[in-house]
């Protein structure tokens, strides 16, 4: 990880670019709150344990008040050949001194050879596109407390039950065969707390999707499925589940789910693009990842 390095600012407070530390994510969540954003303080506390962060820290000013941690970006390492990066923050005091791109120019030092993903908002998208980066897709976020599915109608055979431990490494195998990207590590942290549902046909997995408390509610995902009509399926699971509940998801455009997704009531809240910078990643095309984790990790 990168030494802190000093950066523009007024000309009466440095301001200092260094490694996140815990006691840096209330400040952090602080950021995000003002910005509207649904993280809780454990989503930040979770991302930091499976990422690796930066801050801005704006020194003291002349009265002798304390430094405050200003901005704020974080890297999530796949194997050494994909990263994915999100939750840059730089406060409204520090816009437009180039500290947003001074803190991608450190995180994008930290991925080293690796590729590198990320989810651009319409404000973020020139800056990136600067940086190298292209988009590849589009992603819808849809959420909603009312969200109403029918009850998923299973082939002759088939049923959604819960992942077993021993079932553990064939879901991180599905993972790698869908994404096209080794997240091995993060998703072992993520089954510590989360829910996975399984869709099974005669004894062979069709589907998995993982549910998990996030932001205002829960949010489902990833979802990977060989089909579009499986991961229905395996959404509606969870809709059922969680009736009455607010629950969000995400998907690329690609996945052919936004109408069917608006006609369940989960409402699309929000546009953004997903963005690459190297070489994209290629999954199986027998395996297709429906919906992200979060559109910080992918």
């Amino acid at each position: 990880m990168q030494a802190a390095s000093t950066l523009p600012a007024a000309p009466a407070q440095q301001t200092t670019l260094r490694p996140m530390r815990a006691t840096d994510l209330e400040a952090c969540h602080g950021l995000s709150q003002h910005l509207k954003w649904p993280h809780r303080l454990a989503d930040w506390h979770f991302h930091h344990a499976v990422s690796r962060g930066h801050v801005i820290e704006q020194e003291a000013d002349q009265d002798g008040g304390t430094a405050v941690v200003a901005g704020s970006g974080m890297l999530c390492h796949f194997g050494g050949d994909y990263a994915t990066l999100g939750l840059v923050i730089v406060s409204d005091a520090l816009q437009g001194r180039g500290l947003g791109r001074a803190m991608m120019q450190t995180l994008l030092a930290d991925a080293g050879t690796r590729s590198v993903i990320l989810n651009a908002t319409a404000a973020g998208r020139p800056l990136y596109e600067k940086l190298g980066f292209q988009v590849t897709d589009t992603l819808s976020q849809h959420q909603s407390a009312s969200a109403h599915a029918p009850r998923p109608v299973l082939p002759l055979g088939g049923r959604i039950r819960p992942l077993r431990d021993d079932e553990i490494p064939s879901l991180l195998a599905l993972d790698r065969h869908a994404s096209g990207m080794d997240r091995s590590a993060l998703l072992l942290a993520l089954l510590r707390f989360a829910e996975v549902a399984v869709l099974e046909q005669d004894g062979r997995v069709k589907g998995v999707a993982m549910l998990r408390e996030f932001g205002r509610g829960r949010v489902i995902g990833p979802v990977i499925a060989a089909d579009p009509e499986d991961a229905k399926r395996l959404i509606s699971h969870w809709v059922n589940a969680y009736a009455g509940s607010f629950l969000r998801i995400d998907v690329p455009g690609r996945s052919g789910l936004r109408d069917w997704l608006q006609e369940i009531g989960l409402t699309c809240v929000d546009d953004v693009v997903t963005m690459c910078r190297g070489t994209p990643p290629t999954g199986d095309a027998q395996w297709q990842p429906y919906s992200l984790i979060n559109q910080a990790l992918g």
